[in-house]
C-alpha cells in the first residue's frame, strides 16, 4: 500500500505541479516572443520597459510579434532572405547553436537552407522563431497574424 501511495503522490506532483517550480520563458512572460534585445535606435510600438537581462517588455504579445515582422522586413531590405540568413543574423552562433536553428526552421518551412523567405512566409517563420526561443509556441494563427498586420 505504501507502494501506491508514493505513486500517487508523485503522480499528483505530475500534474498538479505540487512541490515543482513552474516558470514561463522570458520572451513569453515579456510579451516578447523573438526574445528581441534593447537596442535605443528602435522605439518598438507597445515598449513597456527593459527586463535585467536587456530584452525589450512589450505591453502584449501582438506588438512582441509586430516586432519580429518589422526586424525580418529590415532582414529583406538588406537582403537577408534565405532561411540560413535569417537564422544566422537573428540567432548568431555567438550565443546560440545557430546550425540547429537553421535545421529546425528549414524542417518547420519545408524548406532547404538556402532557399528564400518571402512575406507570405513570415506566419510559418514567425511560429518557428517562437517555438525555438521559448520552448513552446502557444500562440493562434490570428494573433500572429494580428501582430503581422500592424508591423
Amino acid at each position: 500500500m505504501k507502494l501506491r501511495n508514493l505513486v500517487l503522490a508523485v503522480g499528483l506532483i505530475a500534474v498538479f505541479g505540487v512541490g515543482v517550480k513552474m516558470t514561463i520563458a522570458r520572451g513569453l512572460r515579456n510579451n516578447n516572443p523573438g526574445n528581441i534585445r534593447h537596442n535605443p535606435q528602435n522605439d518598438w510600438l507597445g515598449k513597456t520597459g527593459v527586463d535585467d537581462k536587456g530584452f525589450v517588455i512589450f505591453d502584449k504579445p501582438e506588438n512582441g510579434i509586430r516586432a519580429i515582422a518589422r526586424t525580418l522586413d529590415s532582414y529583406a531590405r538588406r537582403g537577408i532572405d534565405t532561411v540560413s540568413e535569417i537564422i544566422s543574423t537573428w540567432a548568431p552562433s555567438v550565443e546560440n547553436n545557430t546550425s540547429s536553428y537553421i535545421a529546425h526552421a528549414a524542417k518547420k518551412l519545408g524548406r532547404g537552407a538556402g532557399d528564400r523567405v518571402s512575406r507570405s512566409d513570415y506566419a510559418e517563420l514567425i511560429e518557428v522563431i517562437i517555438q525555438h526561443e521559448n520552448g513552446q509556441q502557444p500562440y493562434d494563427r490570428g494573433t500572429i497574424l494580428r501582430g503581422i498586420a500592424a508591423a
